[in-house]
């Protein structure tokens, strides 16, 4: 017996695209269960799990909410069932990987249901949306999308080929997972990084693999924060060198890298071993609406560009002040951390001979963070750059140190 999978999906409009799907998922060796989730129709095929039963799981009556002809609070309700339901299956060893399909309100149910979904659980969406901007169906989450091309709505010739296509991915992935898995017998870091940080990101790993962790890297451009976070809650990150502060720094200031509101609250929560360097905080990334021009309120700035139609200013020293303040206030009564402060430039932007060196801007930055934090935690000033090996050294010794005292 193969890997079950389930298939999410309105059976009352899909029921031809979901039976062809379910078809060769079987035939190329998985177990095909469809989860069907109409609320204004019946199915036109046979289904393992039932709408009603969706909606009761989700805390409502099908009919009624078919009277009621709210999707807004139909999505609400049938999109809660699923999530039950599944985690159900997944806690009793049923469920191996998931595939949806849908245009654009059966995306957002599906994709909705995947990300509530552990990582490491497969999870493809076969959407009519895959083309576009997928970030708000994707999130942080390990979700594949498989632009469909053509409408879902009647088999044709193509589409076909993209429903098959999208079995053999997913019953892959099931099988694939069957023989690795993210978690590790080791203590894993959580590790933020940017561009302007690579090198030390790199060295940083080959330390702490040495010492007898596993990392995991996350691009700090909102989502990797994020799904950083994410990771902390579920137990898969159990220490975090918190190395780039980007993606707060865009939150305040307008820029394209925003994290939201839980950003560096996480970890203070959880009580886990951290260390926080202002990595990147020099520059904010701009989006511009037209190539290699700087918008007027960015010039007199000091400046550089990421590509040509991002723009990186430079922050000023009244901007480090403010981001020393939110930090503190996100980061609350955490004990378990320390702060390391690279005297000699936060990025390779702002080392000396860098495009955006301002000694001003960079000491208003370290003064604010031994400010705000010097009478709650540690604040290590580091005569050293963010990149330097001799900074990093100085960070893995602080966080090794945070994790032994936690053991």
């Amino acid at each position: 017996m193969g890997s079950t999978i389930y298939i999410i999906a309105t059976a009352d409009t899909k029921g031809e695209e979901t039976a062809f799907l379910r078809d060769r998922i079987e035939a190329q060796g998985g177990t095909a269960r469809v989860i069907d989730f109409s609320v204004m129709g019946d199915p036109s095929i046979p289904v393992d799990i039932s709408a009603a039963k969706v909606a009761e799981a989700g805390g409502a009556n099908l009919a009624a909410l078919r009277r009621s002809k709210k999707r807004e609070e139909a999505s609400a309700v049938m999109t809660r069932g699923m999530i039950a339901l599944l985690t159900a299956e997944l806690k009793q060893g049923a469920l191996d990987g998931v595939v949806g399909l849908g245009g654009t309100q059966g995306t957002a149910a599906a994709t909705a249901v995947m990300q509530a979904l552990p990582y490491g659980l497969p999870k493809v969406m076969i959407s009519t949306m895959a083309s576009g901007d997928t970030s708000g169906y994707v999130g942080n989450r390990d979700i594949t999308m498989m632009f469909s091309v053509s409408d879902i709505l009647g088999l044709n010739p193509f589409l076909r080929n993209v429903l098959n296509n999208a079995a053999g991915a997913v019953v892959g992935m099931a099988d694939a997972a069957s023989k690795i898995t993210y978690q590790s017998d080791r203590p894993v870091i959580g590790m933020t990084n940017l561009g302007v940080l690579t090198q030390g990101t790199m060295y940083a790993i080959e330390k702490l693999n040495e010492a007898g962790f596993e990392v995991i890297v996350f691009h700090a451009v909102g989502s990797g924060g994020a799904a950083m976070e994410a990771m902390m809650r579920e137990g898969v990150v159990t220490a975090v060198f918190d190395y780039a502060l980007g993606e707060l720094t865009d939150q305040l200031f307008g820029g394209i890298r925003a994290s939201d509101d839980n950003r560096m609250t996480v970890a203070a929560e959880l009580g886990l071993p951290t260390v926080i360097v202002p990595g990147g905080a020099d520059h904010i990334g701009v989006l511009v609406p037209q190539a290699n021009v700087v918008p007027a309120e960015f010039k007199g700035r000091q400046h550089s560009w990421h590509n040509p139609v991002i723009l990186v200013p430079r922050t000023t020293a009244d901007e480090g002040r403010a981001l020393m303040a939110e930090l503190a206030r996100r980061l609350g009564d955490a004990r378990n951390c320390a702060i390391l402060l690279p005297l000699r430039g936060v990025s390779s932007y702002s080392v000396e001979d860098g495009e955006l060196r301002d000694v001003e801007a960079d000491a208003a930055l370290f003064a604010a963070a031994h400010f705000e934090f010097d009478r709650r935690i540690p604040v290590i000033d580091v005569d050293a750059a963010a990149e330097d090996p001799a900074f990093v050294d100085r960070a893995i010794a602080e966080l090794i140190a945070l994790v032994e005292a936690k053991q």
